[in-house]
């Protein structure tokens, strides 16, 4: 698939926005005052910015409002009714805590589960996708809620859960880079399947389908080569887990040292989502001959 940056973006900011607005929520951190001005603002600010990130990708922006009306069938207006529903259900907790008082802790409770229910809807508009084996794991949710768990705990400044949540997120990459390079192949699409003929006999493409790239050609089939994509696993795995693990376990909680290591967490997050979309094979590409196995590129 093709990383678009915009969507990359999107996943990275949100998610860890939405983890740290959960954090918030659930009142793992108190603050108050100028410290909770902070917090809570840097948790809308992620979460919001990925949203709008979001939109870029959008053949018509303009149209965005219309995704709210299918949310019965599409996890993308799911998603968009549970970051609504998040964003508004915390602001009263947000606003409590920075005027220096505080509400019931059900009612950030009800805002963290928003939360959660807008990162498993984001990570399904993905995981539900058959036609791309590689997501179509539950690796995927996984990932999704992994990431933002992390990135979270870390913005919060909770130093123990994170390094948990951090070396768990590692080992949890590794897997889903593993596990992910079999699903096409376990799958067994063929371009017999593809086209429905595979009955009739072995099924071989005599002419390409277009004489020139067109829209399926640019966002369904992306290469990327075996060798590049070993040495961004480990950058990914990298900085997204070992140097925040080591700094968390091993440098003193200041928050300068904090903000450091969610900094490199997001930037190998941000390799590991474009990683995310270029691996992921859509079996479109059949049509094409642009699906390679792997250990062949």
């Amino acid at each position: 698939m093709h990383p678009a940056g915009s969507v990359i973006l999107f996943t990275v900011l949100s998610g860890a926005g939405f983890g740290l607005l959960a954090c918030l929520g659930l009142g793992l951190v108190p603050v108050h005052g100028l410290d909770a001005l902070l917090r809570w603002g840097l948790g809308y600010g992620l979460a919001v910015a990925g949203l709008v990130a979001s939109t870029f990708h959008l053949g018509n922006p303009q149209r965005a409002l219309r995704a709210f009306s299918q949310w019965r069938t599409s996890w993308l207006s799911r998603e968009g009714w549970a970051s609504v529903g998040a964003l508004l259900l915390l602001a009263p907790v947000a606003l409590a805590a920075i005027m220096g008082g505080g509400l019931p802790g059900f009612y950030g409770a009800v805002g963290a589960a928003f939360c959660a229910l807008t990162i498993l809807a984001t990570s399904m508009i993905y995981a539900q996708l058959a036609t791309v084996p590689r997501w179509n794991h539950w690796t995927t949710p996984a990932l999704f809620f992994g990431f933002a768990a992390a990135g979270g705990t870390m913005l919060a400044g909770l130093v123990v859960p994170a390094a948990i949540l951090t070396a768990l997120l590692g080992a949890l990459l590794i897997l889903a880079f593993k596990l992910g390079d079999r699903r096409f192949a376990a799958r067994g699409a063929t371009i017999g399947s593809a086209t429905g003929l595979g009955g009739r006999g072995r099924v071989r493409v005599l002419a390409p389908p277009h004489s020139s790239p067109n829209y399926l050609m640019r966002e369904m089939i992306f290469t990327v080569g075996r060798r590049h994509a070993a040495r961004l696993r480990v950058i990914a795995v990298v900085l997204a887990a070992g140097l925040p693990l080591l700094i968390l376990l091993f440098v003193p909680p200041f928050p300068v040292v904090m903000a450091v290591a969610a900094v490199i967490h997001l930037l190998g997050a941000l390799v590991a989502r474009w990683l995310f979309f270029a691996e992921a094979e859509h079996v479109v590409g059949l049509y094409y001959g642009a699906h390679v196995t792997p250990g062949a590129r």
